[in-house]
Protein backbone atom coordinates (compact mmCIF):
# COMPACT_ATOMS: atom_id res chain seq x y z
CA UNK A 1 0.00 0.00 0.00
CA UNK A 2 1.17 3.21 -0.98
CA UNK A 3 1.23 6.41 0.94
CA UNK A 4 -1.70 7.89 -0.75
CA UNK A 5 -3.79 5.03 -0.72
CA UNK A 6 -3.12 5.30 3.46
CA UNK A 7 -4.53 8.51 3.11
CA UNK A 8 -7.44 7.47 1.84
CA UNK A 9 -7.63 4.69 4.34
CA UNK A 10 -7.45 6.78 7.13
CA UNK A 11 -9.66 9.62 5.95
CA UNK A 12 -12.85 7.09 5.76
CA UNK A 13 -15.32 8.29 8.43
CA UNK A 14 -15.52 6.53 12.14
CA UNK A 15 -19.27 7.01 12.21
CA UNK A 16 -21.79 6.32 14.53
CA UNK A 17 -24.43 4.87 12.62
CA UNK A 18 -23.93 2.62 9.33
CA UNK A 19 -24.12 4.67 6.36
CA UNK A 20 -24.30 4.45 2.18
CA UNK A 21 -19.86 3.96 1.86
CA UNK A 22 -19.36 6.15 -0.35
CA UNK A 23 -20.60 8.85 2.29
CA UNK A 24 -18.08 7.29 4.73
CA UNK A 25 -15.24 7.32 1.90
CA UNK A 26 -16.09 10.92 0.70
CA UNK A 27 -13.17 13.78 2.12
CA UNK A 28 -11.73 16.91 0.58
CA UNK A 29 -8.07 16.21 -1.01
CA UNK A 30 -5.64 18.85 -1.40
CA UNK A 31 -3.43 16.36 -3.49
CA UNK A 32 -4.57 14.51 -6.96
CA UNK A 33 -3.22 11.68 -9.28
CA UNK A 34 -1.77 14.04 -11.99
CA UNK A 35 -3.97 12.39 -14.76
CA UNK A 36 -6.36 14.47 -16.68
CA UNK A 37 -10.50 13.89 -16.02
CA UNK A 38 -11.85 12.58 -19.21
CA UNK A 39 -14.21 14.05 -21.24
CA UNK A 40 -16.51 10.97 -20.56
CA UNK A 41 -15.99 10.82 -17.29
CA UNK A 42 -16.32 14.85 -16.64
CA UNK A 43 -19.75 14.53 -18.56
CA UNK A 44 -20.79 12.16 -15.98
CA UNK A 45 -20.68 14.23 -13.33
CA UNK A 46 -22.60 16.52 -14.78
CA UNK A 47 -25.26 14.34 -16.27
CA UNK A 48 -25.74 13.59 -12.11
CA UNK A 49 -26.08 17.59 -12.00
CA UNK A 50 -28.35 17.17 -14.67
CA UNK A 51 -31.03 14.77 -12.19
CA UNK A 52 -30.48 16.66 -9.29
CA UNK A 53 -33.90 17.87 -7.26
CA UNK A 54 -34.55 21.74 -8.02
CA UNK A 55 -37.37 23.64 -6.48
CA UNK A 56 -40.02 23.94 -9.39
CA UNK A 57 -37.42 21.78 -11.38
CA UNK A 58 -35.86 25.54 -12.11
CA UNK A 59 -32.07 24.04 -12.19
CA UNK A 60 -30.47 27.15 -11.44
CA UNK A 61 -27.07 25.94 -11.06
CA UNK A 62 -24.08 27.17 -13.91
CA UNK A 63 -20.72 26.01 -13.73
CA UNK A 64 -17.90 26.95 -15.27
CA UNK A 65 -14.93 25.18 -15.33
CA UNK A 66 -11.18 24.67 -17.10
CA UNK A 67 -8.21 22.33 -17.61
CA UNK A 68 -4.87 22.79 -16.06
CA UNK A 69 -2.64 24.43 -19.05
CA UNK A 70 -5.69 26.64 -20.20
CA UNK A 71 -5.82 30.18 -19.52
CA UNK A 72 -9.17 29.49 -17.52
CA UNK A 73 -7.89 27.58 -15.07
CA UNK A 74 -5.09 30.20 -14.43
CA UNK A 75 -8.32 32.53 -14.31
CA UNK A 76 -10.09 30.96 -11.66
CA UNK A 77 -6.61 29.88 -9.89
CA UNK A 78 -6.23 33.82 -9.72
CA UNK A 79 -9.69 34.55 -8.03
CA UNK A 80 -9.02 32.01 -4.86
CA UNK A 81 -8.36 33.05 -1.91
CA UNK A 82 -4.29 32.63 -0.78
CA UNK A 83 -5.04 30.06 1.46
CA UNK A 84 -6.60 27.77 -1.05
CA UNK A 85 -4.58 28.84 -4.04
CA UNK A 86 -1.29 27.49 -1.83
CA UNK A 87 -2.64 23.71 -3.12
CA UNK A 88 -5.10 24.10 -5.52
CA UNK A 89 -3.18 24.11 -8.63
CA UNK A 90 -2.56 20.46 -7.89
CA UNK A 91 -5.87 19.61 -9.56
CA UNK A 92 -6.57 18.66 -12.87
CA UNK A 93 -9.36 20.83 -13.31
CA UNK A 94 -10.77 23.73 -11.53
CA UNK A 95 -14.78 25.10 -11.62
CA UNK A 96 -16.55 27.74 -10.65
CA UNK A 97 -19.95 27.11 -9.34
CA UNK A 98 -23.11 29.60 -10.21
CA UNK A 99 -26.81 30.14 -9.64
CA UNK A 100 -29.43 32.03 -11.55
CA UNK A 101 -30.96 34.69 -9.20
CA UNK A 102 -34.26 35.02 -10.10
CA UNK A 103 -37.14 32.51 -11.47
CA UNK A 104 -38.67 32.89 -15.17
CA UNK A 105 -41.31 34.83 -13.21
CA UNK A 106 -38.27 37.46 -12.46
CA UNK A 107 -38.79 37.03 -8.81
CA UNK A 108 -36.17 36.42 -6.59
CA UNK A 109 -35.46 32.29 -6.82
CA UNK A 110 -35.02 32.15 -2.29
CA UNK A 111 -34.01 28.37 -3.08
CA UNK A 112 -31.24 28.50 -5.73
CA UNK A 113 -28.72 28.42 -3.57
CA UNK A 114 -30.32 25.25 -2.18
CA UNK A 115 -31.05 23.83 -5.30
CA UNK A 116 -26.93 24.86 -6.36
CA UNK A 117 -26.32 22.34 -2.97
CA UNK A 118 -28.46 19.97 -3.74
CA UNK A 119 -26.69 19.78 -7.17
CA UNK A 120 -23.12 19.54 -5.88
CA UNK A 121 -24.01 16.86 -3.07
CA UNK A 122 -25.25 14.70 -6.72
CA UNK A 123 -21.71 15.18 -7.92
CA UNK A 124 -19.75 14.65 -4.95
CA UNK A 125 -20.92 11.23 -5.11
CA UNK A 126 -21.09 10.64 -8.38
CA UNK A 127 -17.13 11.54 -8.21
CA UNK A 128 -16.97 9.61 -5.11
CA UNK A 129 -18.29 6.01 -6.99
CA UNK A 130 -15.75 7.24 -9.95
CA UNK A 131 -12.67 7.44 -8.18
CA UNK A 132 -12.55 11.56 -7.84
CA UNK A 133 -11.87 13.64 -5.43
CA UNK A 134 -13.66 17.05 -5.11
CA UNK A 135 -12.66 19.83 -2.78
CA UNK A 136 -15.27 22.55 -2.62
CA UNK A 137 -14.19 25.89 -1.84
CA UNK A 138 -15.66 28.69 -0.47
CA UNK A 139 -12.66 30.88 -0.18
CA UNK A 140 -13.10 32.81 -3.72
CA UNK A 141 -13.16 36.34 -4.64
CA UNK A 142 -17.13 36.30 -6.29
CA UNK A 143 -16.73 39.91 -7.73
CA UNK A 144 -13.63 39.33 -9.03
CA UNK A 145 -14.67 36.23 -10.75
CA UNK A 146 -18.22 37.85 -12.23
CA UNK A 147 -15.93 40.08 -13.71
CA UNK A 148 -12.61 38.20 -14.96
CA UNK A 149 -15.38 35.64 -16.84
CA UNK A 150 -17.92 38.16 -18.03
CA UNK A 151 -21.09 36.55 -16.03
CA UNK A 152 -24.34 37.81 -17.07
CA UNK A 153 -26.68 39.83 -14.93
CA UNK A 154 -28.81 37.57 -13.04
CA UNK A 155 -26.36 35.12 -12.09
CA UNK A 156 -23.51 34.79 -8.97
CA UNK A 157 -20.53 33.14 -8.40
CA UNK A 158 -21.26 31.08 -5.18
CA UNK A 159 -18.16 28.61 -4.81
CA UNK A 160 -14.97 26.99 -6.65
CA UNK A 161 -14.21 22.99 -6.88
CA UNK A 162 -10.95 21.22 -7.41
CA UNK A 163 -11.35 18.14 -9.14
CA UNK A 164 -8.98 14.82 -10.18
CA UNK A 165 -8.89 11.73 -9.92
CA UNK A 166 -7.77 10.53 -6.17
CA UNK A 167 -3.60 9.57 -5.81
CA UNK A 168 -1.04 12.41 -5.95
CA UNK A 169 1.79 13.12 -3.61
CA UNK A 170 1.34 14.63 -0.17
CA UNK A 171 5.32 15.90 -0.45
CA UNK A 172 3.57 18.50 -2.71
CA UNK A 173 1.79 19.90 0.33
CA UNK A 174 3.65 22.42 2.47
CA UNK A 175 3.91 21.00 5.79
CA UNK A 176 0.80 22.85 7.35
CA UNK A 177 -1.17 21.38 4.86
CA UNK A 178 0.17 17.41 4.91
CA UNK A 179 -0.76 17.50 8.72
CA UNK A 180 -4.57 18.85 7.76
CA UNK A 181 -4.81 16.03 4.89
CA UNK A 182 -4.19 13.29 7.64
CA UNK A 183 -6.12 15.06 10.53
CA UNK A 184 -8.66 12.96 12.49
CA UNK A 185 -12.29 14.12 10.86
CA UNK A 186 -14.44 15.73 13.66
CA UNK A 187 -18.69 16.14 13.03
CA UNK A 188 -20.80 17.45 15.28
CA UNK A 189 -23.18 14.95 17.22
CA UNK A 190 -26.35 14.51 15.61
CA UNK A 191 -28.67 15.64 18.59
CA UNK A 192 -26.37 18.99 18.00
CA UNK A 193 -28.46 19.60 14.81
CA UNK A 194 -31.37 17.30 14.60
CA UNK A 195 -33.99 18.49 17.06
CA UNK A 196 -37.35 16.50 17.80
CA UNK A 197 -40.30 18.44 18.11
CA UNK A 198 -39.11 21.28 19.40
CA UNK A 199 -36.31 23.82 18.91
CA UNK A 200 -33.18 23.12 21.10
CA UNK A 201 -30.09 25.71 21.80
Amino acid sequence: MNREEQIRLENIADTEHEIFALLKQRYSPRIFEEKMISEKDLNRLFEAVRWSASSFNRQPWRFIYAKKGEDGYTSILECLTDGNKKWADNAPLLMITLFKEDNDEGEKNFHALHDLGLSLGNMTIQAQYMGIGLHHMAGIDQEKAQKMFEVSDGFKVASALALGYYGGNIEALPEDLKKREVAERKRKRIDQFAFHGKWKN
